[in-house]
């Protein structure tokens, strides 16, 4: 699976229908709003890098109200419950 981080930069008056277009995309898994330069944070799945075309610059870069995006694809995941489940042995804690 590819993950792309996409950071959206929207008009001030359209954050809400902006990020609610995106997050009806199929491939898009999660969008949140943030502070700071950008105004939406969206992650993208794919299973071929193909694809990323079709759902970034075909898809979210045409919704009405995007003004910009950053694209940041990951290497890697890190999560809490990856690295927990990673080093559990099935035991119960209890």
């Amino acid at each position: 699976m590819i993950t792309a981080i996409v950071l959206v930069k929207t008009a001030v008056d359209s954050v809400h229908d902006v990020a609610q277009a995106i997050a009806e995309l199929p491939a898009v898994t999660e969008v949140y709003s943030v502070t700071g330069e950008f105004d939406l944070v969206a992650l993208v799945r794919v299973r071929h890098h193909e694809e990323l075309a079709d759902v970034i610059p075909g898809g979210l870069n045409k919704i009405h109200g995007v003004q910009s995006t950053e694209t940041h694809m990951a290497f890697r995941t890190y999560s809490r419950h990856d690295l927990e489940a990673a080093f559990s042995l099935g035991l119960d804690n209890s």
